[in-house]
């Protein structure tokens, strides 16, 4: 048994830039031994600037090294289905970012091919871990708001500009063969995640969607509901064509309810009786850091899996019920 994880990320775009790479060397008994990029030159300079001493062009080279130990999968969901099925080959764990893969059937071939194989594999939907998230379950939980009834969730963007659709690090996410979707696969799945952490299994699901403007080839407007084993229903609607920007979910209880944003600043609004309470907690700088320190502690056998395989299914098969893909 392996005291420490040493970590290959594959992917080293933006996203690990902040929200996760560096994190990688704050947790305990962990550490960033290599990255990989396609372009070489990028891997390199991402090495030196974050002081990582390896890096690759090539995802099996970083996999078979033999000072790594544990895989973070970082590139677009496209590609995350044979990578992660090549660190599981390779005996390694792997952190693969949400969402979990292309499509439903991808992500249930990684989860059986972990299983298979005895690899443990932990899902990124990483806002379950941080203090602001975990406060809101605690107050459900210990009913601040008596018991739950109903959830309703509205995030609306504004359509993006001709010119950020020619931005390739914002191209990608509404092109269905490398994100599986539009906007709605890359930010549903923060909060489809919290709703499974808050609330269980899934009893029955449905929704529609519509591409309004044909700006590219994903929808843009998607509608979901979801009633839970325990009762409680939820109603989401997604709009990436807007007018202005929205981002709340309410969660209702037979006593009050819980507002709050899943990506603007975090602040909730307890309601109950008629008089309100805010609670307000600042983000983590690496937002993804509470969720690595949880999954690092996992892979060394000293807690359970913060966010296991089949969670990161059951968000791909709502989100493909929700949108008929």
């Amino acid at each position: 048994m392996t005291d420490k994880i040493r970590w290959g990320i594959i992917g080293c775009g933006d996203v690990t830039e902040l929200k996760s790479g560096p994190a990688f060397n704050k947790v305990a008994a962990s550490s960033l031994v290599a990255v990989m990029r396609r372009d070489v030159a990028k891997a390199k300079d991402y090495a030196q600037r974050h002081n990582v001493s390896k890096y690759y062009r090539d995802a099996a080279a970083l996999i078979a090294d033999p000072d790594i130990n544990a895989i973070y999968i970082a590139t677009p969901p496209g590609s995350h289905e044979a990578y992660a099925l090549a660190a599981i080959a390779a005996g390694k764990p792997v952190y693969v970012e949400k969402p979990m893969a292309l499509n439903f059937a991808a992500a249930t071939q990684i989860k059986k091919r972990a299983e298979e194989n005895n690899i443990k594999l932990v899902v990124a939907h990483y806002r379950r871990a941080q203090p602001f998230f975990n406060k809101i379950k605690e107050l459900i939980d210990e009913g601040a708001i008596g018991e739950p009834t109903h959830v309703d969730l509205a995030f609306d963007r504004i359509a993006l500009s001709e010119e950020e659709l020619e931005q390739p690090q914002k191209a990608w996410r509404v092109d269905p063969a490398i994100s599986g979707g539009g906007l709605f696969n890359d930010m549903a799945p923060h909060q489809l995640g919290l709703m499974l952490y808050y609330f269980g299994k899934v009893k029955n699901a449905s929704g529609t969607s519509a591409n309004s403007n044909s700006l590219y080839m994903a929808d843009d407007r998607v509608k979901g509901n979801i009633v839970f084993d325990n009762g409680i229903k939820f109603t989401g609607k997604w709009d990436f064509n807007a007018g202005s920007n929205a981002d709340e979910c309410i969660i209702y209880g037979n006593k009050g309810s819980i507002s709050f944003p899943v990506f603007g600043e975090q602040h909730m609004m307890i309601n109950k009786n008629g008089a309100k309470e805010k609670i307000s907690f600042e983000a983590p700088y690496h937002v993804q850091q509470p969720m690595i320190a949880q999954a690092v502690q996992y892979f060394l056998g000293k807690a359970e899996n913060p966010c296991p395989a089949e969670e990161g299914c059951e968000v791909m098969r709502l989100m493909e019920v929700f949108t008929g893909k």
